[in-house]
């Protein structure tokens, strides 16, 4: 029998697993943590509650993810120069092959689903 996973008052969260820097830092020091609800056979799918504290990174999107931020300012800067500021209650979704940068300005909490 499957079971369903549920994280409540995900901005209340505070035992979240330290995910570490993003590798292609750019400026600052980034740091993320967050909490995995489901990862799917060979990692095709997975979902959860993520957050990262200012800096600037290269980010290249391999797989779509659906966000819904929920606390937290960036600015997500395409390799075209097209521009998306996140803010509080900002949903968005990055196609596969998105790349540019994002520079997190306040600290940044979402919940995300990728497949």
């Amino acid at each position: 029998m499957k079971t369903i996973s549920a994280l409540r008052e995900p901005l209340k969260q505070t035992a979240l697993v330290d995910w570490g820097s993003p590798p292609t830092m750019i400026e600052g020091h980034s740091t993320t943590r967050g909490a995995l609800l489901h990862k799917g056979p060979d990692g095709q799918s997975e979902c959860g509650f993520w957050e990262c504290t200012p800096g600037t990174w290269a980010c290249e999107v391999t797989r779509d993810e659906f966000c819904h931020f929920l606390e937290g300012e960036a600015v997500y800067t395409s390799d075209s120069g097209e521009t998306t500021e996140i803010t509080p209650d900002t949903v968005a979704f990055f196609p596969a092959g998105w790349s540019g940068q994002c520079r997190v300005l306040k600290t940044v909490k979402k919940v995300y689903m990728i497949r």
